[in-house]
């Protein structure tokens, strides 16, 4: 099968498509026949040799956690009934980053295997296997309220996309922070009351004068870094600031004494959502897209080959939502 391997720590010229034996499905996996994979940001920061102190990631090796296609077998103590359905699928087991995803065939664990909705395309369907249930998850666990003023850090980012249009929802005022007027006019059509281009020094000014000087009541930093600290800067006493994105280099590294002075909440990354949660969010966001509630915005389609392409359009910036490769 053809696959695309990371021959070497290094930019996005490291990928290369070659020829893989087929997978194998194993006790308690499936075997999906791939039409189309994710590339998350993650993605480009492992080839780039980036957390190899929490990614046990050595090259060679096939990249992508994410799938969408149909199961062409399935391994011992699994229902045979699965062969023939779409779904998406995560390629990690217990949480470990997998990879094997960037290929025509990719093996999965069932627990990590969810049927695609009737009438829901499966490119649109990776919208929701690993960004849309991490939005929910992040949505759930801020209990927003109406008239809150929500502000999403990267928002034309393959997680803000969704937590616009989650907060609008729930009847927050949505300030929508992200880098060229693309992605700002996007963040508008998804509902975001105000956009402010966070490349432009003064952003959070911007932001105070949104709340009449009083700032967020909840952040959703996806930028980390120092757009992440000049965020949590523009979180009102009291607020609520998750932080789960390190696009910028790092999560944003927040004084915990400044934190409690002002009373703000801190809900990192290593807030880990349980087996059984990650389930009933990746259902329940498959059902969200597949009801038309969220609309999955894919920024970039390419085909398998073109895997260092999509790479470096994520890194430079270039993509607004979602990037899918077809195999």
């Amino acid at each position: 099968m053809r696959a695309v391997q990371v021959t070497r720590f290094g930019g996005p010229e490291v990928l290369v498509t070659t020829e893989q034996p087929d997978p194998v499905a194993g006790v308690g996996q499936v075997v999906v026949d791939v039409s189309a994979t994710e590339v998350l940001f993650l993605d480009t920061q492992l080839r780039s040799g980036a957390f190899r102190e929490h990614f046990a990631v050595q090259p060679p090796y096939v990249p992508g956690t994410g799938v969408a296609g149909t199961v062409s077998s399935v391994g011992r103590d699994v229902d045979p009934g699965w062969i023939g359905r779409r779904v998406v699928a995560g390629t990690a087991r217990e949480g470990e980053y997998a990879g094997g995803g960037c290929a025509e065939r990719a093996a999965a664990p069932i627990s990590e295997v969810f049927e695609v909705p009737e009438g829901l395309d499966l490119s649109g369907a990776l919208a929701g296997l690993h960004d849309g249930l991490m939005a929910l998850s992040l949505a759930e666990k801020a209990a927003l309220q109406p008239g809150e003023r929500v502000l999403v850090n990267a928002a034309g980012g393959s997680l803000g996309v969704w937590l616009v249009p989650l907060a609008r929802a729930a009847g927050a005022r949505v300030i929508a922070a992200a880098r060229g007027e693309r992605k700002l006019r996007q963040a508008r059509q998804l509902g975001a009351d105000v956009a402010v281009d966070y490349s432009e020094s003064g952003w959070t000014e911007l932001v105070g004068e949104a709340t009449d000087g009083s700032g967020v009541d909840v952040v959703f930093d996806g930028a980390g870094g120092q757009m992440g600290r000049s965020a949590f800067a523009a979180t009102a006493d009291g607020g609520r600031f998750f932080s789960y994105g390190a696009a910028t280099g790092g999560v944003a590294v927040i004084d915990p004494g400044e934190a409690e002075r002002r009373q703000v909440t801190v809900v990192g990354v290593e807030d880990e959502i349980t087996p059984q949660d990650w389930a009933r969010l990746a259902k329940q966001a498959l059902s969200e897209l597949a009801e038309g509630r969220i609309k999955p915005v894919i920024g970039q389609t390419l085909p398998l080959e073109r895997a260092a392409d999509a790479h470096a359009a994520i890194a430079a910036r270039n993509v607004a939502g979602k990037t899918v490769l077809l195999a």
